[in-house]
C-alpha cells in the first residue's frame, strides 16, 4: 500500500534561482536599514516592513491555495522558527548600526558552519573529520576578524564594543536553527504561509516592544549605536523616507517568501552555497555609501569564512551523492 504521507518538494534550480533573488533583496534591505538606522528605532522599521510584507505574502497566499493553506498542525514549529528569526534580525540589525556592512555580513556568513555543528545533534548526522576541520578553519576566520587577543584599551578609536561584532554570530546561530525549522515545516507548509507566519511574529514582537520602549524613555544616557537603535523613541518618518519604508516592507515580502521556497524546493546543502552572492552585493554597497573597503585583516578572515563554507557544503554535496548511492561515509 503507498504512503499517504507527503513528499518532500524537490526542485534544485528553481530553489537556487530563489535563493539568488533572496539574498539579493536581503544586501539592499541590510543596506536601506543602515542608512535609517540613525534617525529611527529598529522595532519601528521592523513593524513597518513586516506590516507592508505580510500584505505581500497574503498575495502570494492567495495564489498557492487560498487562506486554507494557513491552518498548520505544528504551530508551535512555526512559532520557535519565527521567534528564532526574530533574535536573528535584531542581532544583525543591530550590529549594521555600528559595524560596516561587508563585516557583518561576512561574520554572519558562519551560518553555515552552525548548519554542519547542529546537524549532529538535531538531525543525527555523522559528520566528518574534513568537515569538522572546515568549521574550525571557519571559526579561526572570526578569530582574524576580531583580533582578541588586542585588548581593547589598544584599539584604535571608533573601534566597535567587542559584544557588538559579536551580535552577527548570535544572529547566524539563531538563522542556522531557523533554516533547520524551515526544510522539516516544508514537507507540509507552503512558503507563502510560512512567511505570513514569519511576519506575524515579528509585528507581535515589534508591537511589544513599541509598548514597552516606543516612548524613548530607555535609551535616555545610552550612547552605544547599537543599543540607541534598539531603544530610541518612535517617530513618524520623514516625507522623503517614506519611499524606503515602503520599499522595506515590499523587500520583505520577497525576502520572506524567496528563502523560504528556496529551502522548501532544494536541500540546504544544494542552495546554501548560492547565498554567499551577499557577500560581494555588501562590499559593493560598502564601498558605494559609505566609501568603504576591507582591510586585509578583514579581507583574510572573509576568505577564511567563505572558503571554509563552501569546502562544507562541496563535501556535503559529494556525501549526499555517496548516501545515495548506497555507501554512506561521513566526510
Amino acid at each position: 500500500m503507498p504512503s499517504s504521507s507527503p513528499s518532500q518538494p524537490n526542485n534544485p534550480t528553481m530553489g537556487i534561482l530563489l535563493i539568488i533573488i533572496g539574498m539579493s533583496c536581503i544586501t539592499i534591505n541590510d543596506m536601506m536599514i543602515k542608512l535609517l538606522s540613525g534617525g529611527y528605532p529598529l522595532h519601528q522599521m521592523v513593524f513597518f516592513r513586516s506590516a507592508i510584507g505580510i500584505v505581500f505574502s497574503l498575495t502570494f497566499v492567495q495564489m498557492e491555495g487560498g487562506f486554507k493553506i494557513l491552518r498548520t498542525d505544528q504551530p508551535w514549529l512555526h512559532l520557535s522558527r519565527g521567534l528564532l528569526l526574530v533574535i536573528s534580525n535584531l542581532s544583525f540589525f543591530a550590529a549594521i548600526a555600528v559595524l560596516p556592512l561587508a563585516d557583518a555580513t561576512a561574520l554572519f556568513f558562519v551560518a553555515p558552519l552552525f548548519i554542519t555543528l547542529l546537524s549532529i545533534p538535531i538531525l543525527g548526522e555523522k559528520v566528518g573529520v574534513r568537515r569538522i576541520m572546515a568549521v574550525l578553519v571557519g571559526f579561526f576566520g572570526v578569530l582574524v576578524m576580531q583580533q582578541p587577543w588586542i585588548s581593547e584599551a589598544s584599539e584604535a578609536p571608533g573601534t566597535p564594543e567587542r559584544w557588538i561584532v559579536l551580535l552577527p554570530i548570535l544572529a547566524a546561530f539563531t538563522y542556522s536553527l531557523c533554516q533547520i525549522l524551515t526544510r522539516r515545516l516544508g514537507v507540509t507548509t507552503q512558503a507563502s504561509a510560512m512567511a505570513v507566519y514569519m511576519h506575524g511574529i515579528f509585528i507581535v514582537v515589534s508591537a511589544g516592544f513599541w509598548i514597552v520602549a516606543g516612548d524613548g524613555r530607555f535609551a535616555s544616557g545610552v550612547d552605544n549605536a547599537s543599543l540607541q537603535f534598539l531603544l530610541r523613541a518612535w517617530r513618524w518618518p520623514d516625507e522623503g523616507d517614506w519611499s524606503l519604508f515602503l520599499a522595506l516592507g515590499a523587500l520583505s515580502g520577497i525576502i520572506g517568501y524567496s528563502i523560504s521556497q528556496a529551502y522548501r524546493l532544494a536541500p540546504p546543502a544544494t542552495v546554501a552555497p548560492f547565498e554567499y552572492v551577499a557577500m560581494p552585493l555588501a562590499v559593493l554597497w560598502g564601498w558605494l555609501f559609505w566609501d568603504y573597503l576591507p582591510s586585509i585583516q578583514i579581507l583574510g578572515g572573509i576568505l577564511l569564512i567563505v572558503g571554509a563554507g563552501l569546502y562544507v557544503f562541496v563535501r556535503e554535496r559529494k556525501r549526499s551523492r555517496t548516501v545515495a548511492g548506497g555507501a554512506p561515509t561521513p566526510q
